[in-house]
């Protein structure tokens, strides 16, 4: 792997996710201030807010890091852009849909798909990035638990 496209890929990459929770907060509106998600009946383990920032944080360096290294690897790149923009608009689109338009509904629909699109990741690059696929654990775990909070509060309100 070529170092210099790698840290070139890198930097795009991290742009791009940090971009990417940028414009989806921008989107959200009032976000988890809002007085209707103050006043929704969320699940017993949601963590503080502080968490939530925390959390991205790590997600997106590691997927950065992922996609760096994938990108650098591979020859063919037309799947993994497509499948990386899928991501990208997935990840935004959560935002408004949840926050914005409160529409939990929608939104466990499309963090569904993040899921299964953030799993494709995982999974689907195990044998050609080996070790480095397990960088995309964060992401998946993570996914999972607001996945997790987002139908709690579809069920109970």
């Amino acid at each position: 792997m070529n170092k210099k496209s790698f840290f070139k890929y890198l930097i795009i990459f991290i742009v791009l996710n940090f971009g990417a929770l940028g414009f989806g907060t921008l989107l959200s509106g009032e976000g988890a201030f809002s007085e209707w998600y103050q006043l929704l009946n969320k699940a017993p383990w949601t963590p503080p807010g502080r968490v939530f920032g925390a959390a991205w944080v790590c997600v997106m360096l590691c997927f950065s890091f992922f996609m760096a290294i994938l990108f650098a690897k591979r020859e063919n790149k037309n799947r993994l852009i497509v499948i990386y923009v899928l991501q990208w608009i997935l990840n935004v689109s959560w935002n408004p849909a949840f926050f914005y338009y409160h529409n939990s509904e929608l939104g466990l629909i499309i963090i569904f798909l993040l899921n299964v699109v953030v799993a494709y990741f995982l999974f689907g690059y195990l044998q050609l990035a080996r070790l480095y696929a397990l960088l995309t654990l964060p992401y998946f775990i993570w996914i999972i638990i607001a996945t997790s909070l987002n139908m709690y509060i579809v069920i109970f309100n």
